[in-house]
């Protein structure tokens, strides 16, 4: 076990930013730690990093308590927060020379490392740059070097693609994917359910500091009632065919604008099929038909009741 919470109380005032939370991360695991605004996800790492007291539970780190001075648990942990944290005064070898030599102390052991962390983020053509010579999203590979280059069992990413271009976006992800699999355990946070479906092997939704769903993706979806959206391209839509779909089993809602139907069903079989004889049926002509599954955002909405953006 990576990381052992039981019981976790944090409040701050009257407000109870954790209520008894607990969660588990195996080794070797990507953990996608997804919540609203305000959910506890930034105490909840606050805490496993020893950075905030808390007001009850326990905190286990690669087995071992973990405490404010636990520096032996710390320094195979890498962080790499939302904001970017670099010197402007020192280049991008440097600050990641910077940050490798808060744990490695021996010069040539710590110059290999440096070395592999700028070729691991392809920053090797910018190592004499200062961070404000580059892009949003080489800062955030710079940013992620510096977390990672001393190695570190546990790595801790909160938001590391905001604000940044696609394709520095899939540089970063294919990166994590890399980082786990040479062995390292990730927790990872994200505003885009499409980051967390493509590289999390469990998912953990958050809300008013409890932890109100966990599995993987495909458990999450399980979970809620919805099944599959359907869209047909339609020219005209009469009123009493609008009624008689939303008259069909299953259906829980039915749009329909420029000239595009959109019907949510409840799980069920023969949905799309009922569906197109209706249609035929009516003599409603239509184009391209399109079906979806339930996506990690809908688990989201019908759990918490709120878009991940909120």
């Amino acid at each position: 076990m990576i990381v052992k919470i039981e019981n976790l109380v944090k409040r701050y005032g009257d407000l109870v930013a954790l209520d008894h939370f607990n969660l588990e991360i195996e080794e070797g695991e990507v953990f996608g730690l997804l919540g609203p605004n305000g959910s506890g996800k930034s105490t909840t790492i606050n805490c496993l990093l020893s950075l905030l007291e808390y007001d009850k539970g326990t905190i286990e780190i690669f087995g071992q308590e973990m405490k404010p001075d636990s520096y032996d648990l710390k320094k195979d942990i890498g962080v790499i927060m939302q904001n970017v944290a670099v010197f402007d005064e020192l280049t991008v070898y440097e600050n990641i020379d910077y940050f490798c030599g808060l744990y490695i102390k021996d010069k040539a052991e710590r110059k290999a490392l440096v070395e592999e962390a700028i070729e691991f983020v392809e920053l090797s053509d910018y190592r004499k740059f200062y961070p404000k010579k580059l892009s949003g999203g080489l800062l955030r590979r710079l940013n992620i070097a510096c977390g990672i280059a001393h190695k570190p069992k546990l790595i801790i990413l909160d938001e590391p693609t905001v604000a940044v271009d696609p394709q520095s976006r899939n540089k970063i992800l294919e990166g994590i994917q890399n980082l786990n699999a040479n062995g390292a355990t990730i927790i990872y946070t994200s505003h885009y359910m499409e980051e967390v479906e493509q590289i999390c092997t469990r998912i953990a939704i958050m809300d008013k500091g409890k932890n109100v769903a966990i599995g993987t993706k495909d458990e999450l979806k399980a979970m809620i009632d919805l099944g599959e959206t359907i869209s047909l391209e339609v020219l005209e839509l009469p009123e009493q065919a609008m009624e008689a779909i939303q008259n069909l089993p299953h259906v829980i809602k039915v749009a329909y604008e420029n000239h595009l139907l959109k019907v949510k069903f409840s799980k069920g079989k023969h949905n799309l099929l009922r569906l197109l004889d209706l249609m035929k049926e009516n003599e409603i002509g239509f184009g391209g038909v399109h079906s979806e599954l339930p996506t990690l955002n809908d688990v989201f909405l019908e759990i918490t009741g709120k878009e991940l953006r909120d």
